[in-house]
């Protein structure tokens, strides 16, 4: 079953998104500088998980736990 039909996964997916762009801009800046067309939304991804961090964590958290015990 694809992600996008399922919430649960669409969630996870979203979440992973967010962690792994703001790691990238993290390491490697450079390759998120351009806020425009398709790197864009990378970049407002990263930009979500450096400005709600605590709110993404959370979320991976619990997104973790549901998933081990659900």
């Amino acid at each position: 079953m694809s992600a996008l039909f399922n919430f649960h996964s669409f969630l996870t997916v979203v979440l992973l998104g967010i962690c792994t762009c703001t790691f990238v801009k993290m390491h490697f800046p450079a390759i998120l500088e351009q806020r425009n067309g398709f790197r864009g939304f990378f970049w407002k991804a990263a930009r979500i998980g450096e400005r709600l961090s605590p709110w993404v964590a959370v979320g991976c958290f619990t997104m973790g736990m549901s998933i081990i015990f659900f």
